[in-house]
């Protein structure tokens, strides 16, 4: 069925589906557990997508996010399989790897925009922009899912990344500093992430 599903094109929230017929079940005194469910139907696409060819490290990272409709997870599949074949690809994961890191070991509140004012090394400043305007130009993109465009535009990052982690040092002493990076590295992160876990293509 979820085959079928995605092979017709069907946008169909799963999840809504799945919370409705488990509902349906309630007069009968049975109840599942939506999410468990999911992450089996899920589980069983594994097998469907491998026979296809479709890397394990594509689908963890379509999976990760957990789309509601199948048919979105086959787009964003299909798009990380162009996006992976670019030579940007590699050090962008490895780079977003490297923001998840830090962010999970920040200590206290990350501010939620950047302070530009705070803003001291030219590599910052050049990436804020950057980041910034690829933020601006995914958006519509985002919202008609074409998530080839947003991955093809992303990709165009990866010189103004490489500089930032090249000569900026995150975890600065000044703790406003040290949260205004943490806020950019946030926003870039948060951006890199939008149409799957791309981490996951860093070997």
């Amino acid at each position: 069925l979820a085959r079928t599903i995605i092979e017709s094109g069907f946008e169909l929230d799963l999840r809504a589906l799945l919370a409705s017929a488990n509902a349906g079940l309630a007069a009968r005194n049975v109840q599942a557990d939506v999410a468990e469910l999911y992450d089996f139907i899920l589980d069983r696409l594994k097998g469907y997508y491998s026979d296809k060819g479709v890397p394990a490290s594509h689908f963890n990272a379509v999976a990760e996010l957990k789309p509601a409709s199948l048919y979105d997870f086959d787009r964003r599949l299909d798009a990380i399989g162009i996006f992976a074949a670019l030579p940007e690809a590699e050090g962008l994961a490895a780079a977003n790897k490297r923001i998840r890191n830090i962010l999970r070991k920040a200590e206290g509140d990350i501010p939620g925009q950047i302070n530009a004012a705070l803003l001291q090394e030219d590599a910052e400043r050049v990436l804020a922009e950057a980041v910034t305007a690829a933020i601006d130009d995914t958006g519509a993109s985002l919202h008609q899912k074409d998530y080839v465009a947003v991955l093809a535009r992303l990709a165009r990052l990866r010189p103004q990344v490489d500089a930032f982690f090249d000569g900026v040092m995150v975890n600065a002493e000044d703790p406003a500093l040290r949260g205004n990076r943490l806020a950019l590295l946030t926003m870039l992160g948060e951006r890199l992430g939008k149409v799957a876990a791309i981490e996951h293509l860093s070997s």
